[in-house]
């Protein structure tokens, strides 16, 4: 994939201005980039801090020749492809099932993949946030996000954070886009992250709440959750947060 990317002083968001772009008839591969977004957002609405100077504020046009059961694996491919950008500063990333990427349980990284409707067919607008920087993250969030400086000390642009991220983007779309895609993307998510298998976890869903531990990952991403009562639940959306429980964890990659 053919990366041509637009660099934006602010705006409200870079996945609005990427999927008005799709709308306008941008190919594959425009990115959107900002040094800030005053209306920054992560799934379900939730607000991103997005001030200036301190994340990668990043969103890209898709336009995936994917069966539509598969699309969700887009942010799995995401997931590993920030992983693998991460491991170039970080020895000890990890992916929190479904778009978060976190440092000893602690966020670094979010993914909002949409959808939008366009004259050329569906695109799918890929957002990802990265913290580069902890500076003027609000107090409450000190104890649950942190950045690449607070892990490593080292000041990383988000020209420099993009460059990498890009080529891993592009090396594990193709790799989603090919003859066993699906298959390929969940064996890669499943080396990386602690939350594929043996995780006590509760998962808030639209209905309620319910809690088990991590048993794999359905062929389109959907994660399943064993209960305690030995009946698999099979999640497509939902909130996953890690239980405390460290004698009922057992961690498989």
């Amino acid at each position: 994939m053919n990366f041509t990317i637009l660099r934006y002083h602010s705006l409200e968001s870079t996945n609005t201005e990427a999927a008005k772009q799709a709308r306008l008839g941008a190919e594959e591969g425009l990115c959107i980039m900002a040094r800030s977004q005053t209306a920054g957002r992560g799934r379900h609405g939730r607000e991103w801090i997005s001030t200036e100077g301190i994340g990668l504020y990043f969103s890209v046009v898709l336009r995936p020749r994917l069966a539509p059961k598969f699309i969700p694996l887009i942010t799995l491919m995401a997931g590993v492809a920030v992983f693998d950008a991460l491991k170039g500063y970080l020895s000890n990333p990890d992916i929190k099932w479904v778009n978060d990427l976190l440092v000893g349980e602690k966020k670094i990284g979010g993914i909002l993949a949409e959808t939008a409707d366009t004259p050329s067919g569906l695109a799918v607008i890929l957002g990802i946030g990265v913290n580069l920087k902890s500076k003027n993250l609000p107090l409450e969030l000190a104890g649950s996000a942190t950045s690449i400086e607070a892990e490593t000390g080292k000041h990383v642009s988000a020209d420099e954070f993009s460059e990498h991220l890009t080529g891993y983007l592009s090396y594990f779309y193709d790799m989603l886009g090919g003859e066993n895609g699906p298959r390929d993307i969940v064996a890669e998510w499943r080396q990386r992250s602690s939350y594929y298998s043996g995780k006590l976890v509760t998962v808030v869903l639209a209905g309620g709440v319910i809690s088990g531990v991590t048993n794999g990952l359905e062929s389109n991403g959907a994660l399943r959750v064993r209960r305690g009562d030995g009946s698999v639940s099979t999640i497509q959306a939902g909130d996953v947060e890690r239980l405390r429980s460290e004698l009922h964890e057992t961690q498989a990659f």
